[in-house]
């Protein structure tokens, strides 16, 4: 029996209760904040955009600021809170979740959801990244060229609810294996410059052909001046 096997026979032994994301958390629609309100320093922000475009399931820094005054009558996003965009051109983006680690308060605006909960955030970050929890969000979207699930409909989702002690080892060994996953593919790119490089290299046929003439023509040249 695993470890987690044993959390749940020990702490839930009738099984993982499944909750309605609007049962144990609160859930706070952004507004506003265009990339034109961007500043070189300032309150740190997450737009929706930058989720699925640059943040993976957590982050404790942000690439992006808005002035304090701008901030101010933005959603507010505390360490722990889930940032969840409620808008995309596809079902793989909309819903998806970046937990906020940092240690200060930040904002976000429109198209975002933040979810203010007691849960481990990596744990439910991780889980909105399931099947099933495709399968829900896939069942509420609406929308053709442009797709969204509304925060009311998002609080309607069900999903495993276990205790934070399992939570927390479940986050554990999936930490593990994403850290993983990135050493494999930092070796990998590096492996295909080092394809490149070489088949670069093997390959310029033509451009040997005019090195080795050049290299024929200077010796004539220099056998010549010598006579």
């Amino acid at each position: 029996m695993s470890r987690i096997d044993a959390l749940i026979a020990n702490l839930c032994p009738d099984g993982v209760e499944f909750k309605a994301i609007g049962e144990f958390g609160e859930l706070v629609r952004g507004n506003g904040m265009p990339k034109s309100d961007f500043v070189e320093a300032g309150v740190g922000c997450i737009h929706y955009g930058q989720i699925y475009t640059y943040y993976g399931a957590w982050a404790s820094e942000t690439i992006s600021f808005v002035p304090a005054e701008k901030a101010a009558r933005l959603a507010k996003v505390d360490p722990g809170d889930l940032i969840i965009t409620n808008t995309s051109e596809n079902l793989d983006d909309v819903c998806k979740a970046v937990a906020w680690l940092g240690d200060e308060q930040i904002v976000t605006g429109g198209h975002a959801t933040v979810l203010k909960h007691g849960q481990d955030p990596k744990y439910l970050s991780y889980y909105l990244q399931t099947p099933h929890f495709f399968g829900e969000k896939k069942r509420l979207a609406t929308g053709t060229k442009v797709i969204d699930v509304l925060a009311k409909s998002l609080a309607k989702i069900k999903i495993p609810v276990p205790p934070l002690e399992i939570q927390q080892e479940i986050v554990a060994i999936l930490d593990k294996f994403t850290k993983l996953e990135a050493e494999l593919e930092a070796e990998l790119e590096a492996r295909r410059r080092q394809y490149r490089h070489y088949r670069d290299a093997l390959l310029s046929f033509e451009a040997s052909s005019k090195q080795q003439a050049a290299s024929s023509k200077h010796k004539v040249d220099g056998l010549g001046r010598n006579r």
